[in-house]
C-alpha cells in the first residue's frame, strides 16, 4: 500500500477549491452531498465503503470527509478509528452522519474521532453550513 500523504487542515486554501471526501454506500445519498457540496465550492471525491474510504483518504489529500455510519465491510466508526491512528492524516476534520438521533450515538461518532455529528434527513443548507465551518472555508 502507498505511504499516507502528509497533510491535515489546510488553512490557507487562497486559489484552489477545498476536497471532500464523502464515504457513504448508498448511490442516492452520495449524489445528494456531490451535488450540495459542490455547488458549495467543494471538490467532492466519492468511496462507496468504509475500506475504499480508508484507502482513498491514504492516498489523496482532503480537507474533509462526511462519513456516513452504517455500511458494509467497514463501517464509519471503525473508519474513524483508523484515519485517526494514522499520524499523517489524522488532522483531517470529519463530519460523522447517521439516522441515530440518540445522544449515545452521537457520543460513540465523537470518541471515534468525528469533528461533527449530523442527522439524516440533513436540509442542503445545514450541510453547506457545517461543512465550510469544519472545513475552515470562508465564504468569499
Amino acid at each position: 500500500m502507498n505511504k499516507p500523504l502528509a497533510r491535515g487542515h489546510d488553512s490557507d486554501m487562497r486559489g484552489r477549491r477545498p476536497r471532500v471526501l464523502v464515504v457513504d454506500d448508498g448511490i442516492t445519498m452520495r449524489m445528494f452531498y456531490r451535488s450540495v457540496l459542490e455547488a458549495a465550492g467543494f471538490l467532492v471525491e466519492e468511496a462507496a465503503n468504509g475500506m475504499e474510504g480508508y484507502e482513498k483518504v491514504l492516498t489523496q489529500a482532503f480537507d474533509l470527509m462526511i462519513v456516513d455510519i452504517n455500511m458494509p465491510k467497514l463501517d464509519g466508526y471503525a473508519l474513524m478509528q483508523l484515519i485517526r491512528g494514522e499520524p499523517a492524516v489524522r488532522g483531517v476534520p470529519a463530519v460523522m452522519i447517521s439516522t441515530e438521533a440518540g445522544d449515545r450515538d452521537a457520543a460513540k461518532a465523537y470518541e471515534a474521532g468525528a469533528n461533527f455529528y449530523l442527522v439524516k434527513p440533513i436540509p442542503p443548507d445545514e450541510l453547506t453550513e457545517v461543512a465550510r465551518l469544519v472545513a475552515g472555508v470562508t465564504v468569499p
